[in-house]
C-alpha cells in the first residue's frame, strides 16, 4: 500500500493510462489512491516503467465526471479520460450523481 497525501487542489496522474484528476475534497487521511489498480502519482512525475493496467479495473474514467466515496468525504475531478478506473485501495470510486434541479412548474 502506498499512502498519498492528498488535499483540495492536489492534481495527481495515472502511472498506467492517461488519466488525470484534480482533488476537490479530501480527508484529513492519507488514501491508498490507484488508477488501473496501481498507485496514482503527483501530477508532472515520470511513472515507473514497470507499471502495468490491471484488467480488473480497467473500466476507464469519463473527463469532466466527479468520482467520490462519501463515506470517506473524497471527491476527485477528471481532468484527462484515460483507461484506468479510479479506486481507493481495491474499493472502486463510483460516479458522483448530479442533483437534480428544481422543479420549474
Amino acid at each position: 500500500m502506498v499512502a498519498l497525501e492528498v488535499k483540495a487542489g492536489t492534481r495527481l496522474r495515472s502511472a498506467v493510462c492517461d488519466t488525470e484528476v484534480i482533488v476537490v475534497r479530501a480527508p484529513a487521511s492519507d488514501l491508498d489512491l490507484r488508477c488501473g489498480g496501481q498507485p496514482m502519482i503527483p501530477h508532472g512525475s515520470e511513472p515507473p516503467v514497470d507499471a502495468g493496467l490491471d484488467p480488473a479495473h480497467g473500466e476507464g474514467t469519463l473527463l469532466g465526471k466527479r468520482y467520490a466515496d462519501e463515506e470517506l468525504g473524497l471527491e476527485l475531478l477528471c481532468t484527462k479520460a484515460g483507461k484506468g478506473s479510479l479506486s481507493v485501495g481495491e474499493v472502486p470510486l463510483g460516479l458522483k450523481e448530479a442533483k437534480p434541479l428544481p422543479s420549474s412548474d
